[in-house]
């Protein structure tokens, strides 16, 4: 039998298989496989009757939820483009996400009303809005333009689905595998974010290639704590559901207790994990009081784990094989290494994923020798199409690689290899910094700070912490005649920013050191955070 050539065909592949077998875990909710392709197919037909064509991007701005998974697959079904954004935005990212996407839909909570009303001006006259909550709740504003999703599926039972008769026709646009299937926002060292552009080929590469050298199975029953807004969060539900397994899925990783008790629970076979919540575990003295012999992997990415903490998550989890992984959006996962490998290389990511291929090449694009440093390229289907409305980035990042056709991604990073061709990370190309397993664009803090009254200059820089593998340090410098208070600067920022960007570390000066071309010296400020000292 052939194996489906679209992201949404999986689900209903497992939903012919296992109609009956729990696929989603959400608190107490437990959907079945066919109840979660019935739902879809429903959405899929009800955005098809308010306009949505093949190609158009719908925007689901919600906690990690049933209403999340639904959405995803409706969306596609419906030939469309999913956009799924961190829940914790704010209305300046999400106006201007919307503008650049050019969203046909919105689906979101009705608690997160007051962000979206800020935003209300990026949204253009043909834009829907459906509201999860209480329909009390929605915003009378929107009200000419919206739908409620509870009125959508009110005569509809989690546990049973819909009968034929009452889902209608889903709208099943005609697709190929290179329609995209997900525009994923990322930081972009410009200051705004960048849409990736993931066919469903490339997300059905990716996803193949990492379930093989993970060895999933339809027995497997992964915990998922990360946002469906991250790509590594994202294809645990998409892998699952192409191997037929189960996914466990919590909002957040803020309570590790209930983190193991549901491993204990759930019987969790895979766990993936980012250096944050490996820091948060290892903290804790009593993992002994739960059975979590159930695991057979945890895999880890978004930034490397210090070589401790692989070897005492080995000593805590003996029974489990620990896959350190390395990646970015841009072509979803390059490298894994081998469990086996964890005793002689730990601080490696591995090599090359199946159906991956990658090279360290120097600033002429020729390969480097085993030792040298040089930039990461990789060639493979899993490499995405580009960049959402940026041609010249797109340009600059997928070259032309060597036959017609071909798609070179070069990474940004710097790697060197060793004479068995093992990956060691050293840096990124670019001014991103790598903290609680997001990547944050130092421009966007600075223009944020920037946007406060007050501030004049915002310089931000990522700072090495042994649990968060970075942390921001801010930079500011005060306005004319206008005095600067610490607080004031950090209310504003926990007002303004993502909770993730919002600098640990801030330091207020009277001016910020200048290249001879006028630039700000972030090197200079490197040596004084150095130093611990401040100008």
């Amino acid at each position: 039998m052939f194996s489906p050539t679209l992201v949404h065909e999986y689900l209903s592949r497992s939903a012919s298989r296992f109609p009956d077998k729990v696929a989603l875990v959400c608190g107490d909710e437990r959907w079945t496989y066919r109840a979660l392709d019935q739902y879809s197919d429903y959405l899929a037909h009800v955005l098809g009757e308010i306009g949505v064509h093949k190609g158009d991007r719908v925007i689901v701005f919600l906690d990690n939820s049933s209403e999340t998974v639904i959405s995803l697959y409706g969306i596609l079904k419906a030939g469309a483009v999913f956009v799924i954004l961190n829940s914790a935005i704010k209305s300046r990212k999400l106006k201007y996400i919307l503008r650049d996407s050019g969203a046909r839909v919105l689906i979101t909570h009705t608690r997160k009303a007051r962000t979206v009303i800020e935003a209300e001006e990026a949204l253009s006259e043909n834009t829907h809005i459906i509201w999860v909550g209480n329909s009390s709740d929605i915003p009378k504003r929107q009200s000419a333009r919206s739908l409620s999703w509870n009125s959508i599926f009110q005569n509809v039972d989690p546990a049973s689905g819909l009968a034929e008769n009452e889902k209608g026709d889903s709208m099943r646009a005609s697709l190929i595998d290179l329609d995209i299937a997900a525009l994923i926002y990322t930081s972009g060292s410009s200051g705004e974010p960048k849409g990736v552009i993931s066919g469903h080929c490339n997300v059905v590469a990716a996803a193949r290639s990492i379930i093989k050298y993970l060895e999933n199975i339809s027995d497997d029953i992964v915990l998922n704590v990360l946002p469906l807004s991250f790509d590594y969060g994202l294809y645990q539900v998409i892998m699952a559901f192409m191997f037929g397994g189960t996914v466990v899925m919590e909002k957040s990783f803020l309570y590790p207790v209930k983190f193991l008790e549901c491993i204990e629970k759930e019987r969790v076979t895979g766990l993936p994990i980012v250096p944050t919540m490996a820091a948060m575990l290892l903290k804790m003295g009593n993992l002994d009081t739960y059975d979590l012999g159930s695991l057979r992997y945890i895999s880890n990415t978004a930034a490397a784990l210090p070589v401790e903490h692989i070897r005492k998550i080995k000593d805590l989890f003996p029974h489990a094989r620990l896959f350190s992984m390395y990646g970015l959006t841009e072509c979803k996962r390059v490298s894994y290494l081998p469990p086996e490998e964890l005793d002689r290389r730990a601080s490696s990511v591995g090599k090359a994923m199946p159906n991956c291929e990658i090279s360290v090449v120097d600033g002429e694009g020729r390969e480097v020798a085993p030792g040298e440093v040089g930039e990461l390229v990789i060639r493979g289907a899993n490499v995405m199409q580009g960049y959402w409305n940026a041609p010249e980035l797109t340009e600059r990042t997928f070259r032309q690689g060597r036959h017609p056709g071909e798609t070179l991604l070069y990474s940004g990073d710097y790697f060197r290899k060793d004479s068995d061709g093992f990956l060691y990370f050293i840096g990124r190309k670019d001014d991103m910094i790598k903290t609680r397993g997001e990547r944050v664009s130092a421009r966007e803090v600075e223009n944020v700070l920037c946007e406060m009254d007050g501030i004049a200059e915002a310089a931000v820089l990522g700072v090495p912490d042994d649990i968060l593998g970075q942390v921001i340090k801010a930079f500011v410098v005060p306005g004319q005649k206008r005095s600067l208070a610490e607080q004031d600067v950090r209310r504003y920022c926990m007002r303004c920013l993502e909770p993730f960007m919002v600098p640990k570390y801030l330091v207020i000066v009277e001016e910020l050191p200048k290249t001879p071309h006028g630039k700000v010296d972030k090197k200079s400020l490197e040596k004084w955070t150095n130093k611990m000292e401040c100008p």
